[in-house]
């Protein structure tokens, strides 16, 4: 027992946040960290006790101004931020989390976090959960890949490969083997179709030799004829300066967009206008969809994970994703990148 003691003595003292204990309004202990803050920043610690009070009474909307009432009634821990050293060039920003103890003898904790951590750990933790979600997007991307590869493609192939075999067969005559002939030639011409379109998918090769804005009219005139919705593609033909990185996600944010149009929004009419300015480039993709709440999407879902994931993609680049829509109102998806100065 006086091991463990030890144990939580060590652990108390070396945290590595500033933690303050008290009963009564007045401190009794505090850690390492406490004390150095209060040498190096010189504050009084009844002052972390007055504030933590105003919060706590604003809290719960006291009006007699009862401290030991508000200590009864109290939540276990309430979060406030704080702003120390504001007289300095530098301003501490924290958060004080207030922990009551023991409310019988009036024992609570103040603590002092640094906000600036507390929002990288949150950023650390949102990408980890991005990652894993993006992860995940990648395995079912996978899985459908190989569902087509094996449902489609190698249906076609097995067939065709039946068909030549029934050619070989001594006792089929001309006739048969001519209509054979037809059919097999018309399963591999289904089949390259479909290796086309994975490819396409994929990597469209019309983005390395044409351009991004043939890549646009290129996947526009094939979900197009697809599905049946018109999608128009309007842009500027002269070569802009864009790294290969800024069109790839160009292209992949077009795709996602329309897909969700036609998947999600029901959309009749799909507009894809891409503009060169002077010193960026803007893509904007509309539809006359549904529409939905922006703010409903914003966690992860199999709706909202790959507008995220476009999001993301654009930010890395130095660029600027947005979404507006409304319910009954369409969706218009917007990504800009700086554009470098064409040479003169």
């Amino acid at each position: 027992m006086l091991e463990s003691n030890h144990w939580i003595q060590q652990y108390f003292a070396e945290a590595t946040d500033a933690v303050l204990i008290f009963k009564d309004e007045q401190l009794v202990i505090s850690n390492q960290l406490a004390r150095d803050l209060q040498a190096e920043l010189d504050f009084d610690p009844n002052y972390l006790v007055q504030v933590a009070d105003n919060a706590v009474q604003q809290k719960f909307n006291t009006t007699d101004d009862c401290f030991d009432c508000v200590i009864r009634n109290l939540m276990p821990e309430i979060s406030i931020p704080i702003t120390l050293a504001v007289n300095k060039p530098h301003p501490l920003n924290y958060f004080l989390i207030y922990h009551v103890i023991d409310k019988t003898e009036r024992v609570f904790s103040l603590t002092l976090k640094n906000r600036g951590t507390i929002k990288r750990m949150d950023q650390l933790a949102q990408q980890r959960q991005l990652n894993a979600y993006v992860n995940r997007a990648h395995e079912e991307e996978r899985k459908k890949i190989s569902a087509d590869l094996h449902d489609s493609i190698a249906q076609g192939i097995y067939s065709a490969i039946m068909g030549v075999r029934r050619i070989s067969d001594d006792q089929a005559n001309s006739s048969q083997t001519q209509a054979l002939t037809q059919v097999i030639e018309t399963q591999l011409e289904d089949t390259l179709a479909e290796v086309k379109g994975m490819a396409l998918d994929i990597r469209p090769s019309v983005l390395d030799n044409f351009g991004l804005l043939a890549a646009l009219r290129a996947l526009a005139k094939r979900l197009q004829a697809n599905s049946g919705v018109t999608i128009t593609v309007t842009g500027q033909d002269k070569a802009m300066p864009l790294s290969t990185d800024v069109q790839n996600v160009l292209y992949r944010l077009a795709q996602e967009s329309i897909n969700n149009a036609l998947k999600h929004a029901h959309a009749n009419e799909i507009n894809l206008l891409l503009v060169a300015h002077h010193h960026y480039v803007t893509l904007e993709v509309i539809d006359d969809g549904q529409g939905f709440s922006v703010p409903a999407q914003s966690g992860f879902n199999g709706h909202s994970l790959g507008l995220l994931n476009m999001n993301e993609r654009v930010k890395a680049l130095n660029g600027t994703f947005g979404i507006h829509s409304q319910p009954g109102h369409g969706t218009t998806v917007t990504a800009k990148f700086p554009m470098a100065d064409e040479p003169d």
